[in-house]
């Protein structure tokens, strides 16, 4: 953080939150990231279609699966974040020079990942529409499903890039370092 004196006291107690290492041992390695990005898409898979049970479908126990889903998709998105030191929360004044770097190049990859499942949504309902499915009760559904995956994308893409924390002299992982 070389703009520290430009912190407002919002982004130092988000900063500080971010790089806080109690969930550490959640993310530590690849795998215990890329497992945690896998349970937080299952979960917001599971949200979304309670989420359009209760919409389209009108089925009320969907609403108790979407409450059930709540807890533990916000504490895998937490862990995500503590796994990325904050690197889409944080405005840019409270990140260095290579995590703006790495926010970039995310954000970059993100796009890339939607401009193919915007394609696959394309197509996807382009052929439901011709087996006789009927195209307006889809359009609803598709663009739901898209919007929330454009959200959330960049967090799953960052999970699954982030870098192992570098190892101090002990052997330990090194807290607070950027990965």
């Amino acid at each position: 953080m070389a703009q520290q004196e430009q912190l407002t006291p919002h982004d130092r107690r988000m900063h500080a939150l971010m790089n806080r290492t109690e969930g550490e041992p959640l993310y530590r390695t690849a795998g215990r990231r890329r497992a945690v990005v896998v349970a937080h898409i299952a979960l917001t898979v599971a949200a979304v279609a309670a989420w359009l049970g209760t919409v389209v479908g009108e089925s009320s126990w969907a609403v108790w699966v979407m409450l059930g889903l709540l807890l533990p998709w916000c504490v895998a998105t937490g862990v995500i974040n503590g796994a990325t030191r904050g690197l889409l929360e944080l405005r840019p004044r409270a990140l260095d020079e290579r995590q703006r770097g790495e926010r970039e190049r995310v954000r970059a990859r993100a796009h890339q990942a939607m401009t193919w499942l915007l394609l696959a949504a394309v197509v996807g309902t382009g052929l439901a529409g011709f087996s006789g499915v009927d195209f307006k009760a889809l359009v609803f559904q598709v663009t739901f499903c898209v919007f929330i995956a454009q959200w959330l994308m960049p967090l799953w893409i960052a999970g699954l890039t982030a870098r192992d924390e570098p190892l101090d002299e002990a052997g330990d992982f090194a807290a607070g370092a950027a990965g």
